[in-house]
């Protein structure tokens, strides 16, 4: 079920990209819910995605609070 909850969030955080807003929020919930490793895999994707996406590098401080 965990793993499943990872994937609905990258598919989420994909779908949400077009706003930072958007995307920022819905990364702050992910935070709430997923579990540390997935935290980290999390950070991992997002640095790989942001590189499409420049405008969402902004979001990354999230990641750190």
């Amino acid at each position: 079920m965990a793993r499943a909850m990872f994937e609905y969030t990258k598919t989420v955080l994909e779908k949400v990209s077009f706003s930072v807003d958007l995307f920022s929020r819905e990364l702050q919930k992910a935070l709430t819910r997923l579990l540390p490793y997935e935290i980290d895999e999390l950070r991992v994707w997002l640095v790989n995605f942001t590189r499409k996406k420049p405008e969402l590098v902004v979001c990354l401080t999230v990641m750190n609070t």
